[in-house]
């Protein structure tokens, strides 16, 4: 059994699928980019405000959600230029504390929707 997460807190999906899907206790968010979802504009300012709203669109999701980041078990973060990872880093983890933090994997890839430079997904369990 699946239950479906919305929050009009970060951004609405723009394809077939959903900000997150709950199976049992665990949490399987959708990777998220730097939509402002109030406007549904991009925030790419620079690396760091645009890693900073992919967080905070993760936050309102897994609010939604009843779980904070405590609750994260495994992150994915996908990036178009690795010469950005510090600064991605940098941001990404002051959401975590350090001794709890998630699984992690980092991959550089050809493109991202819409052409932004930062697509984060996470799986959280209760």
């Amino acid at each position: 059994m699946k239950t479906i997460i919305y929050t009009d807190k970060a951004p609405a999906p723009i394809g077939p699928y959903n900000q997150a899907v709950l199976s049992g206790n665990t949490l399987y968010t959708s990777g998220q980019i730097a939509l402002n979802p109030a406007t549904m504009e991009l925030v790419v300012d620079n690396i760091e405000s645009e890693t900073k709203q992919v967080m905070e669109n993760l936050k309102a999701v897994l609010e939604a959600a009843g779980m904070t980041f405590e609750n994260v078990v495994k992150t994915t973060i996908f990036i178009m230029n690795m010469n950005d990872f510090g600064s991605i880093n940098t941001v990404y983890g002051s959401y975590f504390n350090e001794k709890t933090a998630p699984a992690r994997e980092t991959v550089q890839v050809a493109c991202l929707p819409k052409n932004v430079n930062v697509e984060i997904s996470m799986i959280a369990v209760l």
